[in-house]
């Protein structure tokens, strides 16, 4: 059974070169670790103004400044919570340090197993 993490992090404006620099390192890294089986990293770049854009089938609007931060999120995939667990060790001991002084707050995690294993293949 597939083991999965989805992570939000809100990043301080002016630290996202760094921020980015950090996890360009830091995913290589993690999609070589054991178990890994997908890993995906994006920044939020859209957001959906009025619900006509969702009943019209309209692309969403880009961003066009910055509020607070800027927010990243990573899909992580493990074959099992025991690799995942290895695997957090492993980022915590190498990027966690430089990852969290970019963060205006702690990042958000969400954890559990996929559902159904025949979806997104």
């Amino acid at each position: 059974m597939s083991f999965s993490e989805i992570s939000i992090y809100q990043v301080k404006p002016a630290k996202t070169d760094e921020f980015e620099a950090v996890m360009e390192d830091a995913v290589r890294l993690m999609k070589a670790m054991d178990g890994c089986q997908l890993l995906r990293f994006m920044e939020r770049t859209h957001y959906i103004k009025e619900m006509q854009t969702i009943k019209e089938g309209l692309p969403p609007d880009q961003l066009t400044r910055i509020v607070k931060c800027v927010r990243y999120a990573i899909y992580w995939e493990f074959d099992t919570s025991e690799n995942y667990g290895k695997a957090q060790k492993q980022l915590y001991e190498t990027y966690w340090k430089a990852i969290e002084k970019c963060l205006l707050v702690p990042h958000d995690k969400i954890l559990g197993k996929r559902i159904n294993e025949n979806l997104g293949k």
